[in-house]
């Protein structure tokens, strides 16, 4: 089988360009795939590629992230809710009416503002380690950006700050991974998300959102009444060594809804990073059975 192209674009909203991978047929089925802190849509490279004979891909770099333009936080205000927004508005340009959404960590709050939104534009819901449960947090992960989230001050932003050097990234991407899959991690991946953590202006943006988190928090009640009443068909693929959102938080789905798919694979919080070929496997599964057609 050939191998699709994957292609790279960008579109304007707000006047901010925005960045997005694109791949697959257009009139196919739409899967759009939101990523977390601190990478971007090069997650997914290793995923597109599987899925885009059947499904169209769309995995656009979060403003502030990627490739997107990423404005000083003295001009943009970086909350989860204007990220949500700016999502919404970007899937307007691009004329997506009807989606699954593929949610991992910052794109699971930024996902599931938009299902609160427009519930009527979402078919499904995939979340690999995306959260949203308070027993999904990893206690000692967690402890610092709490303790910001409490009382923003200089001694609480140190620890924080810490998170997105290169030590801090490496560490989300190596943490949990059996040694049976360690040699799978490319360097290359916490380098480049690194290298994108590292430019003017991003110590300010980065601690406005970490800041902006306990919003999420906030709206946990509203996610989880959104999934009793829409029943919407959930996949949670998630690595069960995952300190920063754990395991409990994937089966705390089933909660809200019974029939939610649970996969706990032997991995750490960037699962694509060693199982992309077995997550790729579970979501073709997954919409062919739980989706109808939406072409």
């Amino acid at each position: 089988m050939s191998v699709l192209p994957v292609h790279h674009r960008s579109v304007t909203v707000r006047g901010h360009a925005i960045h997005y991978r694109e791949a697959g047929p257009a009139d196919a089925p739409v899967l759009l795939l939101l990523h977390g802190f601190p990478t971007s849509s090069h997650m997914f490279r290793e995923l597109i590629p599987r899925l885009a004979h059947r499904y169209r891909l769309i995995a656009p770099d979060h403003l502030g992230f990627g490739r997107s333009d990423a404005p000083d936080a003295a001009d943009f205000p970086y909350t989860f809710a204007e990220l949500a927004a700016l999502t919404s508005e970007f899937t307007e340009e691009l004329k997506l009416d009807r989606f699954a959404l593929y949610i991992q960590d910052y794109g699971a709050p930024i996902g599931l503002r938009l299902t609160l939104a427009h519930p009527e534009r979402i078919t499904a819901i995939i979340s690999q380690n995306g959260n949203a449960y308070e027993e999904g947090l990893g206690a000692e992960a967690w402890a610092p950006v709490l303790a910001m989230i409490a009382e923003r001050t200089p001694e609480t932003e140190e620890p924080v700050r810490a998170i997105r050097s290169l030590d801090g990234i490496r560490w989300q991407y190596e943490t949990g991974v059996p040694d049976a899959f360690r040699e799978l991690l490319s360097p290359d991946a916490w380098h480049h998300d690194a290298a994108l953590m590292a430019r003017p202006g991003q110590d300010a943006i980065q601690l406005d959102l970490i800041g902006d988190y306990g919003a999420n928090f906030a709206l946990y009640p509203a996610f989880q009444e959104y999934f009793r009443t829409s029943g919407v068909p959930l996949l949670a693929v998630w690595g069960e060594g995952d300190q920063v959102f754990v395991p409990a938080g994937a089966e705390a789905f089933r909660r809200d809804l019974p029939d939610a798919e649970i996969h706990l694979l032997p991995t750490g919080h960037f699962a694509l990073e060693t199982h992309a070929p077995r997550i790729a496997a579970l979501i073709d599964d997954f919409l062919a059975r739980r989706v109808a057609d939406e072409r």
